[in-house]
């Protein structure tokens, strides 16, 4: 009688296959983590690639793509859908109020730790960075890669850009004494309605026709929209390293500044995520208001600066902790929002 074959022994995982699976299953391994870093860097060797100087129509192409991000996620929601996350008021209370009360009163809370006029010029960087609005795309785009609820996401990132327009300029006249042209204003509300709101109501009222082909695409838009965001980081980070945002700061200042915005980020996600529980959200709403109430327009922010701050060199200073914001909000984001949106992750 032969004997039974010897099992084949498997080969024990190396330290390299280890910190591979270990770096994926943390989420470092990710397509669009990476490629958020690569957007960086190749803004940083070709700055000029992706600038206003660029014979590249990125600004037509950026905001284009934001629109059909916009109209593609109103193709997928119904009117009852939507009438449902209008209706949830709790929500929209908790998201509007970190946005534009808990940040602002945060940065002034700290005020004290900054002394001389360098650091009191550094202050009023954070606090302008502090009264932003929220991200539009960004903030649902995250959302929707972590199955959140994505109708009420539409509405916050919505709201939160058209509060903005009168908050932050009323926040930073209060506090640091601006004023603001109003016609400006109404011209970044005119933008807005062409490049958000219109295309979610064509895409809603489309919904019945053509909703259920968005529905079963809704792999590809998503790959889409990580696209999208990839081309605004690039084109963003082009323009400040084109324009010599960083130069003035030695890297230790900058890494300071960094760790700051870090602690800002994590201490923001970890109260609302408390303040969630407390009220019983559930997870979808959970994630809206995370993703929703963390971020900072760049967007409105650059805009904001030059109207409110016209002088260049004050500009710049302005921009720096909201470029370095703005960076650390989407790796951080992406990184739990592609963990929360797994199949196996359960829910909590």
């Amino acid at each position: 009688m032969p004997e039974p074959a010897a099992p084949i022994a498997t080969p024990p995982a190396s330290a390299e296959n280890y910190l591979v699976a270990l770096l994926r299953r943390a989420g470092l391994l990710d397509w669009f983590l990476l490629g958020l870093l690569g957007a960086v860097g190749l803004a940083y060797l070709i700055p000029e690639a992706g600038s206003k100087a660029s014979p590249i129509p990125w600004f037509i192409i950026t905001k284009g793509g934001v629109a059909l991000i916009f109209f593609f996620y109103g193709l997928r929601l119904s009117l009852d859908k939507l009438k449902a996350g209008l209706r949830n008021w709790r929500l929209h209370v908790v998201v509007q109020a970190i946005t534009f009360l808990v940040f602002p009163l945060l940065a002034l809370a700290v005020q004290p730790l900054f002394g001389g006029e360098k650091g009191a010029q550094l202050w009023q960087s954070i606090f302008f960075l502090c009264t932003l609005p929220s991200t539009v795309s960004t903030s649902v785009v995250m959302v929707s890669i972590a199955r959140g609820n994505l109708p009420a996401a539409i509405f916050n990132a919505s709201i939160s850009s058209l509060l903005g327009i009168v908050l932050t300029p009323l926040w930073t006249s209060f506090v640091l004494h601006t004023s603001a042209d109003g016609g400006h204003l109404w011209g970044l509300a005119l933008s807005l309605t062409w490049q958000v709101i219109l295309p979610v109501v064509a895409g809603v009222l489309l919904n019945r026709r053509w909703g259920a082909f968005a529905e079963k695409h809704k792999g590809a838009l998503r790959l889409s929209d990580q696209v999208v965001i990839l081309l605004i980081v690039f084109t963003a980070f082009c323009e400040s390293f084109a324009e010599g945002i960083f130069r003035s700061y030695a890297a230790r200042d900058i890494g300071l500044l960094g760790l700051g915005m870090v602690a800002l980020y994590l201490l923001i996600f970890g109260a609302v995520w408390g303040l969630s529980q407390l009220l019983g959200f559930s997870r979808e709403d959970r994630i809206t208001a995370l993703f929703c109430g963390s971020k900072k327009s760049l967007v409105h922010g650059s805009v904001m600066a030059s109207l409110l701050f016209p002088a260049a060199a004050g500009t710049g200073l302005l921009l720096l902790p909201l470029m370095l914001y703005h960076a650390l909000q989407i790796i951080l984001a992406s990184m739990m929002a592609q963990r929360m949106g797994r199949p196996e992750a359960t829910p909590s």
